[in-house]
């Protein structure tokens, strides 16, 4: 099986969390988006530039699995969330706090983890 780009490009950008050297793409204008990304979906903006990503964010939503697909039943009750670093919202699993104490607001540092069922790397939110 190959890699496809884009996947390299997301693990890539895993990678550079683990380093401590996150980051997103930002357009000329501003607007800002994970990568992969060629081009700015909201202004097409083909100037894209790599800054560095807050260091902290805060949970703009989240929910809590209790009733997981197979795919995921060992990790499970986990909590998803989005978070708000900056410019850009950024989905992970909130980890190191008890589901029913995860809030709109909390401020979360970024790291990557695993999934307990698959082992697989994800986007980890810890509380700062």
């Amino acid at each position: 099986m190959t890699e496809s780009a884009q996947d390299g490009e997301y693990d890539a950008w895993l990678d550079s969390i683990e380093s401590g050297d996150g980051y997103y793409l930002e357009c000329s204008n501003g607007h800002g988006w994970l990568p992969p990304r060629r081009v700015c979906p909201r202004c097409h903006d083909q100037d894209l530039s790599a800054v560095d990503l807050p260091e902290s964010g805060e949970i703009a939503s989240h929910t809590t699995i209790t009733v997981p697909t197979p795919q995921f039943e060992d990790d499970a009750p986990y909590v998803t969330a989005i978070a708000d670093f900056g410019p850009v919202s950024v989905t992970g699993l909130v980890r190191d706090v008890d589901p029913d104490d995860v809030a709109i607001d909390d401020v979360v540092g970024i790291d990557v983890g695993e999934r307990v069922t698959t082992g697989e790397r994800a986007v980890v939110f810890r509380p700062r």
